[in-house]
Order: structure tokens, then C-alpha cells, then sequence
């Protein structure tokens, strides 16, 4: 069984991390809003899934998503389009 470790960008434009063993299903719950969506997300009017990691294990993916909770808002969106930041390099 694979786990996955997922990013959403809200109407706002903020980010938010979290991670499941079945995405389509975890959406689905998002979107619906239901009780097992997660609290900050039923706060906005829509959201995109924007990035996703997968691993072999619960474990390595809750690791991942708290390194990528730490990380400053910039790193994050360097995750999501990582060839923005060649372009701006240039």
C-alpha cells in the first residue's frame, strides 16, 4: 500500500500539507466538506491538489509531512513549480 504525502492551495492562496494511503478518497472528502475533512480546508471556497510525494510506508510519509509543514512558505511553493525558481534565476 502506498501513502501519500499532498499539497492544496485554498481560494486564499495558502497551503495546505497532509497525507493519506488514498488520495482520490481524501479529496473526495475535502471537497464534500464532511467531517473527516480537515477543519482549515472547509473554510474556503475551493482548493487544488498542486503536489504530491508517494512512499512505501505510514511512517516515512507522516516524517515528510512534518518536515514539509516546517518549511517556509517560499520552499513550499519551490516544491509545487521548481522550474519558476530556474526562470528566476536566470
Amino acid at each position: 500500500m502506498n501513502y501519500f504525502v499532498y499539497i492544496l492551495r485554498t481560494s486564499s492562496n495558502t497551503l495546505y500539507i497532509g497525507q493519506t494511503n488514498n488520495l482520490e478518497k481524501r479529496m473526495k472528502e475535502h471537497k464534500s466538506k464532511s467531517s473527516k475533512s480537515a477543519k482549515y480546508i472547509r473554510n474556503f471556497s475551493s482548493f487544488e491538489l498542486v503536489y504530491t510525494e508517494t512512499f512505501p510506508s505510514r511512517k516515512e510519509a507522516m516524517q515528510r509531512e512534518w518536515k514539509m509543514k516546517q518549511l517556509p512558505k517560499a520552499k513550499k511553493e519551490e516544491l509545487i513549480n521548481p522550474t519558476a525558481v530556474l526562470v528566476k534565476k536566470l
